[in-house]
């Protein structure tokens, strides 16, 4: 990690206070009962994080933090290894192809070449209109019915041509 990372994870930003609604301070209380140690909770906080904010900024990683009594780089290491905490925007749908070696074997290579060239966008890329965004990630867990993608909180198996098509056009 960079200096300027570090500085912007300890940094409040001039764009106000980052801050769950009131649901989502109800929902916050609910986690931390269900852990004997609120720094435990880290997975599900930034879960709820994600649904209220969208995207896991630095300002909202010292929030977290903040709740949770840990040091902002501790939520950081978290939300940069896993990928469904984005620290950049992303479009309304976000679909993830898996890219592990059963995913790889059955087809997954040509799952994303599909979906570049359906929606004129490379993976990182968020299509202009801002409603798509694709990822290539690690194991979803779905090794037996590979080549598979996810979008948003849908898995889509067992992926054809034709049925990526389908799954696409069903999101425009």
């Amino acid at each position: 990690m960079n200096e300027e990372t570090t500085t912007a994870i300890n940094e409040e930003t001039a764009s106000g206070t980052i801050e769950f609604s009131g649901e989502g301070l109800q929902e916050l209380e609910e986690i931390l009962q269900c852990y004997p140690n609120k720094k435990a909770a880290m997975l599900p906080v930034l879960h709820l994080a994600r649904q209220e904010f969208k995207t896991i900024t630095p300002e909202v990683m010292q929030y977290v933090a903040g709740l949770l009594d840990l040091d902002p780089i501790r939520v950081f290491d978290v939300v940069s290894f896993y990928t469904l905490f984005p620290s950049e925007k992303e479009g309304q749908y976000v679909i993830q192809v898996c890219a592990t070696l059963s995913c790889d074997v059955m087809g997954a290579r040509s799952v994303v070449n599909h979906i570049e060239k359906k929606l004129g966008i490379e993976v990182g890329q968020t299509t202009e209109d801002g409603k798509i965004t694709l990822k290539k990630v690690e194991c979803l867990g779905s090794c037996g019915t590979a080549p598979m993608m996810q979008i948003n909180d849908d898995y889509y198996e067992n992926l054809t041509e034709e049925r990526i098509d389908e799954i696409l056009d069903g999101l425009e």
